[in-house]
């Protein structure tokens, strides 16, 4: 029976719900609150820069550890749950013979709905939208059928070059649309198509017994390390592919090798291309950033005033035009940034709502075309947690203990001690210092370390939760887990209201304030969520959206029979 396609089936009964991942879910609630609320004081459009340079004292000291104890683990967290979230319903709807796609579909679609109302009414720093983009880069991964995926990339394409064609046809360029999202569109759909062959393809290259997968990407890795050994050998070669050809000819040769030995069993596939999917991208940043660390950006040498009066000439002209037209655009990106952070504080701390909409608004079309690119990482932590899932260990969380203690007692030190060896290269970005300050390669190590320290915080808690000690309270987060949808909204707006101009106007607080808020925060709501669902079967948000996805009203109120719905549907 296909399980995409058949009947439909309802909401998830408290009584079959999983505890543990309840608990892991509050637990990384507290985590995304201490890391946004930074956000609802500082731009941005300043993210990623690292620590703010300005601070001291006790304000640096929290956003140190929240810079490395905190800050990408938790929605790495967040991004496994979300797996986990989905091989539950496909392994329920397995179960039951009954309909996984349309629901499926709806469900990402209210998320998408979600996210783009939260950030352009509350706060840019949604997460929600990139989850439902991810969520269909996903479907795409484990079901998408070779000439439709074929399709997808075709038309992306197409849509891209359409104006190009307008403007041959005579339309106006100013009228013209930009739409060169569409090639991100169409390379994201590409990725996703190799993906989805390492992920379930059989062919294999018989003469050489290996996947014909892991041998594509041997010869890609060959090709890129001889292009690498060109451009390192021509003298006027551009420095972004000195630095990245390397990277990438090192990666795709390792990745070639780990595919031809760990391609089988089928059953392990999720999880190592889940690893293998985070790893390339943030060994990339690595690599590229400790190339620009250690060697020089090239200075162009002070030569004497007769040489500089001489004009240049030849291949020596194109490539002085060529270097000072990289630096312009540099220049021009970096001054770009500057008056988007000074806008956005302006706005931030005295705009009106209006305004802040506006610029929210603006923000959202910016930047929500690109989300296929952040899919190519969630995309990897879903499978990472729907393998946890498929596998058995989280609804058997006791009979996996061993698991999560190794989990706890080798991610966490592993994990957060690389962040903490890159704090001791850079802490905070020099603004086009291009690589060479050793923040790409910090910020590199930073977010390589965040898999294995979010898996090590995840088996921290499953540890807790079942010692049968003081530290099995922590089961107190399940309600707060439970209502993770309705939470996260609402510390938005409280935190817009409580921080931003059009509110009470307490933007730019400091960090100790900051923790101060998330801590009576927190409290609030862990103690709101046990009062709710001691009287409602779901939060408010997760009512709406189980409505959403199963098309049915679920009962909310806990005296009533949960299998009986309330109405005969949502119209």
């Amino acid at each position: 029976m296909d399980r995409l396609s058949t009947p439909g089936f309802t909401p998830t009964a408290g009584g079959e719900r999983i505890e543990a991942l309840d608990v892991v879910r509050g637990f990384a609630l507290i985590g995304i609150c201490m890391m946004n609320v930074e956000y609802f004081n500082r731009a941005i459009a300043d993210l990623g820069r690292g620590i703010n340079p300005s601070l001291s004292g006790v304000d640096f000291i929290i956003s140190y550890i929240t810079q490395y104890f905190v800050t990408g683990k938790f929605w790495t967290i967040f991004s496994l749950l979300f797996g986990m979230g989905f091989a539950v319903m496909l392994t329920r709807a397995d179960r039951a013979g009954r309909n996984f796609l349309g629901p499926y579909l709806r469900r990402i679609l209210a998320l998408a709905a979600f996210g783009a109302c939260h950030s352009i009414f509350l706060w840019s720093g949604d997460i929600l939208f990139s989850y439902s983009v991810a969520a269909l880069c996903l479907l795409v991964t484990m079901y998408g059928r070779p000439k439709y995926i074929a399709a997808g990339i075709a038309l992306a394409v197409l849509a891209g070059f359409a104006p190009k064609i307008a403007v041959l046809a005579g339309v106006p360029e100013k009228s013209v649309p930009d739409l060169g999202a569409f090639f991100g569109i169409a390379g994201g759909l590409a990725y996703f198509s190799l993906i989805a062959w390492w992920l379930r393809g059989e062919t294999r290259v018989k003469k050489l017994n290996i996947p014909a997968v892991g041998l594509l990407f041997l010869v890609a890795g060959v090709l890129a390390l001889i292009g690498a050994v060109v451009v390192w050998i021509l003298p006027e070669a551009p420095r972004e592919p000195r630095l990245g050809l390397p990277v990438a000819g090192v990666a795709l040769t390792l990745l070639g090798i780990l595919t031809c030995k760990f391609h089988e069993p089928k059953s392990e596939r999720p999880w190592r291309l889940g690893v293998g999917m985070y790893v390339l991208s943030f060994f990339m940043m690595t690599g590229v950033g400790a190339l620009a660390y250690v060697v020089p950006v090239k200075q162009e040498a002070v030569q004497p005033p007769a040489a500089a009066a001489a004009p240049a000439t030849g291949k020596a002209a194109e490539a002085a035009k060529e270097k000072a037209k990289q630096a312009a655009e540099r220049a021009k990106r970096l001054k770009e940034r500057e008056e988007a952070v000074k806008k956005e504080t302006k706005v931030a701390s005295s705009g009106t709502y209006a305004e802040h909409l506006e610029l929210r608004a603006e923000r959202f079309a910016e930047h929500a075309p690109g989300e296929i690119g952040f899919a190519t990482i969630l995309v990897g932590m879903f499978l990472l947690g729907s393998w946890f899932v498929r596998s058995g260990i989280m609804e058997n969380t006791r009979a996996h203990l061993p698991l999560f203690r190794k989990l706890a007692m080798y991610g966490l030190p592993v994990g957060i001690g690389m962040g903490l060896i890159g704090s001791t290269i850079a802490m905070h970005a020099v603004p086009g210092a291009q690589g060479a300050d050793g923040y790409q390669l910090a910020s590199g190590l930073l977010m390589l370390g965040n898999l294995p320290a979010s898996l090590g915080y995840v088996g921290l808690v499953i540890v807790m939760l079942h010692s049968g000690s003081v530290f099995s309270k922590i089961k107190v987060l399940a309600p707060f887990g439970r209502m993770a949808l309705t939470n996260y909204l609402t510390q938005s707006v409280i935190g817009a209201v409580y921080y931003f101009g059009w509110g009470f106007g307490n933007f730019g607080a400091s960090r100790a304030h900051q923790m101060a808020y998330v801590a009576c925060l927190i409290v609030l709501q862990i103690a709101f969520s046990h009062f709710w669902l001691a009287r409602f079967r779901y939060g408010p948000m997760e009512w709406l959206w189980r409505a959403i996805t199963y098309w049915t009203l679920p009962p909310m109120l806990l005296n009533k029979p949960a299998g009986v719905p309330a109405t005969a549907g949502v119209h």
